[in-house]
């Protein structure tokens, strides 16, 4: 029989103690998984880092008929984000200015009322011609309870997904019909909507447009749903500025719809759009438009964790230096940012190793989705020799809490004489998609995606 003794190797301390290994920090990288900026879908990762992409898709598109779906522009929306090691955010819409024929033709030929405008809401663009169908038909009614089912049963979980927004009623499914109110959903409908998205979706995180609280004169109360938020105005009608006319900023929204709705974030995703006025100008010292408002300061009231933006990665986007510098920083600070402080790695006691790795999240919001945490022992080559499922979770660590501690036993039955590097990662579960990548300066240091923790012997 040979003997194993696993131990720390640390010069200041014996084999017989707990090693306490402090680690450094270092930012993490901008386009860490399910954060950051979100351009529409395309290979544009030469123009600004960012691991989500995002894409509208319009309702006829998928629904044929009652009951009847082709998920070809789905498919290939989420297999060409995912190509690229990206997952993708999307919305399904209903009407959309200058775009015709999103309506289900079936749903027409059976009476439903389309209603064609100018609508006057475009801005910085040009008003557009619009068709608004009437949200209180029947059949309208009963086709999107259905497709909401059917989608939630083929997608929800899908690896592909990041985040959906809940889209389908009003302009670019944003769930308003402004300057025509009249015509938007009425709140019963609206709450059929939200009914059929939580009976649908328990996994993949759905996003509404606006905070309601229970006396909102035209939003159903969304407050105690299970549904995270999406400020398409980002940095523009995000702060409040104590006008009246302004109580449609998102964050007097938020304040308005009460705690449940002001603390969502600790539970669910707050994403969304800057607004196309403040692109790129927004990362500027100077933005030049006195309506912009301090996009780090946005950042941290609304808890944000991405942010639609062509600012950043059109082709004929400036893209200063400085400009990318400040905006790296800033966009670094939206969602999570994980650090391990220290962690702890015990004598070997019976053929397994203990040990106690601390995290804290350094960013504005937690994660959402509970991704496996995996241990490894790494060889001198850095290869991946042994491997652990962890016990940890990265869900729910929310900035400023005390570290969270995860303690693993790790069996070192059968591993052969020598030294190691004990590693940790959190994969990410698209084949193609990058891990969680911590802000230490040990990430990726003897294997890529992999946080070194500690050098170890077993001898």
């Amino acid at each position: 029989m040979i003997s194993l003794a696993c131990v720390g190797l640390l010069p200041w301390r014996t084999a017989a103690a707990d090693v306490r290994r402090t680690l450094d920090y270092a930012p993490a990288p901008v386009d860490n998984p399910l954060k950051g900026l979100v351009p529409y879908a395309g290979d544009v990762r030469d123009r600004f880092p960012h691991s989500l992409e995002f894409n509208y898709v319009p309702f006829a598109a998928l629904v044929t008929d009652y009951e009847q779906y082709d998920w070809t522009a789905l498919e290939t929306l989420l297999n060409a984000v995912a190509g690229r090691g990206h997952q993708a955010v999307f919305r399904v819409f209903l009407e959309y200015p200058g775009k015709k024929d999103v309506i289900p033709p079936f749903l027409i030929r059976d009476g439903l009322t389309v209603h064609r405008y100018l609508n006057t809401n475009t801005q910085p663009f040009p008003p557009q011609e619009i068709e608004t169908p009437d949200y209180g038909n029947a059949a309208l009614r009963r086709v999107l309870r259905q497709f909401i089912a059917a989608l939630g049963a083929r997608y929800d979980g899908d690896p592909r997904l990041g985040f959906i927004t809940a889209g389908l009623l009003g302009t670019w499914g944003e769930w308003h019909d402004y300057p025509r109110d009249d015509l938007f959903a009425s709140p019963e409908v609206q709450a059929e909507v939200m009914d059929a998205y939580e009976a649908a979706f328990k996994t993949t995180p759905i996003l509404l447009r606006y905070p309601a609280g229970e006396r909102h004169a035209a939003k159903a109360p969304n407050a105690q749903r299970r549904f995270g938020y999406h400020d398409d105005s980002f940095a523009w009608a995000t702060l409040e500025t104590g006008k009246a006319s302004d109580g449609w900023f998102f964050l007097a929204l938020l304040k308005g719809a009460g705690p449940a709705a002001f603390d969502k974030w600790q539970t669910q995703p707050i994403g969304g759009e800057i607004r196309p006025e403040a692109w790129g100008k927004v990362f500027d010292a100077d933005p030049g438009i006195k309506e912009i408002q301090d996009f780090r300061t946005c950042v941290e009231a609304t808890h944000v964790s991405w942010l639609m933006d062509c600012g950043m990665f059109r082709a004929d986007a400036e893209r200063s230096p400085e400009r990318v510098r400040r905006a790296e920083a800033d966009v670094r600070r939206m969602g999570y940012e994980f650090h391990i402080p220290a962690v702890t790695v015990d004598p070997l006691s019976a053929g397994s190793l203990a040990l106690r790795v601390e995290v804290e999240n350094r960013g504005v919001a937690p994660f959402y989705y509970d991704w496996p945490v995996e241990i490894g022992l790494l060889g001198a080559d850095g290869r991946v020799l042994k491997a652990f499922r962890g016990s940890g979770t990265l869900k729910g660590l929310l900035p400023g809490a005390a570290p969270r501690v995860w303690d693993e036993k790790l069996s070192l039955a059968g591993l052969p004489d020598g030294a190691y590097t004990l590693a940790l990662r959190v994969p990410n579960p698209l084949p193609e998609g990058q891990p969680v990548r911590f802000a230490n300066t040990t990430q990726d240091q003897h294997a890529p995606g992999w946080l070194t923790l500690s050098p170890v012997e077993c001898r």
